[in-house]
């Protein structure tokens, strides 16, 4: 199969990079030219040799050959810009898939057509750490699925070869709007992680927390709920755990969470990407693409989610420096799970 990677970072270089050195055929296409550079010059990852170009050369790159597979892979926030470019060069059996966090299946849909739109569910390890450089962190679930839930050929193709290439555990599924929503519940969860300077692990084993891990996430499941999304678990994140019950299924959160702290602690990525968008690149965060899209839709449902909803405050407030990164701010959050839900 031909691959055009758009976003050769964490996850995009990490496919890529597992894609070309079973015997694929990629193009990586980055927007930071010193990383297309890099990857031009020494090669990426385990130093797999592949054309890269910026955006502006995607065409050229692409002349008298049309994408096949589009594995796009840029942060939420950016999808719609990076999709444009790509646009106009497909042709009647190419599709994109959206090698993403959150829901831009959603995005990309709406752009080029349901049918040449496939959803990915990705929870690998990985992490961009210079140009040219990217750590692949460990092991995780990878999902695929079509929109409307059907399994394809093309679908089937491109997990054999995924399977074969990189992750052995790749599976297809009817139902990738549950895997999606179940990340953004997870999700919550790790972006409470990253307003402190410890390690994923050592917050969600910490049981000064667990109450509010679970509410947070809880939150989440309910506003999936309210969309008709049955959330699906992976990797030990149980989203029927973390649902609101009465009572309360509090063996089955603690068994969740000792489950996703010995996962994470055995990773190489001991601090997730949102937290190093915060304290290393000192970038802007992909919070409102995952944890305002829930948020909003809990608006629009007339559900109450004022942990998510402080939760995405005080990540604006850590992007723009107008709070430090210390333990005040999980207890803050801590405090507020105890005012609303104790």
């Amino acid at each position: 199969m031909h691959f055009t990677v758009i976003g050769a970072g964490a996850i995009g270089g990490t496919i890529g990079a597992h894609l070309v050195r079973a015997g694929h055929d990629v193009l990586f296409v980055d927007a930071d030219t010193k990383h297309v550079d890099a990857i031009d010059r020494s090669g990426l990852a385990f130093h797999v040799r592949a054309p890269a170009v910026t955006v502006a050369g995607l065409a050229d790159a692409l002349r008298g050959r049309p994408p096949e597979v589009v594995l796009l892979a840029v942060k939420a926030m950016h999808t719609t810009a990076a999709l444009e470019p790509v646009v106009p060069l497909l042709r009647a059996q190419s599709f994109v898939v959206s090698m993403q966090n959150g829901l831009n299946e959603r995005v990309i849909a709406s752009r080029i057509g349901p049918p040449k739109t496939v959803g990915a569910f990705v929870n690998f390890g990985a992490d961009y750490l210079a140009p040219g450089r990217i750590m692949y962190g460990g092991s995780g679930a990878l999902y695929l699925g079509e929109l409307d839930g059907t399994m394809t050929a093309r679908l089937a193709e491109l997990g054999r070869t995924i399977q074969v290439a990189f992750l052995e555990n790749t599976q297809l599924t009817s139902n990738i709007w549950g895997y999606l929503w179940g990340k953004l519940g997870y999700a919550s969860m790790l972006f409470a992680t990253a307003v402190v300077d410890e390690t994923m692990a050592d917050v969600l084993a910490n049981p000064v927390y667990r109450p509010l891990l679970a509410n947070l996430a809880g939150e989440v499941v309910r506003v999936a709920d309210g969309e008709g999304v049955r959330s699906e678990g992976f990797d030990g994140y149980d989203p029927n755990a973390m649902r609101f019950a009465h009572p309360r299924d509090w063996h089955g959160i603690e068994r969740s969470l000792d489950c996703l702290a010995d996962f994470n602690r055995r990773s190489l990525k001991q601090k997730s990407g949102i937290w190093r968008d915060l304290a290393v690149r000192r970038r802007r965060t992909e919070v409102d693409d995952h944890i305002g899209l829930v948020v909003a839709a809990a608006r629009d449902r007339g559900f109450a989610v004022p942990l998510n909803e402080h939760l995405v405050e005080t990540i604006h407030d850590l992007e723009s420096g107008r709070r430090p990164m210390t333990a005040g701010n999980l207890e803050s959050l801590r405090r507020l799970n105890e005012e609303m839900y104790q």
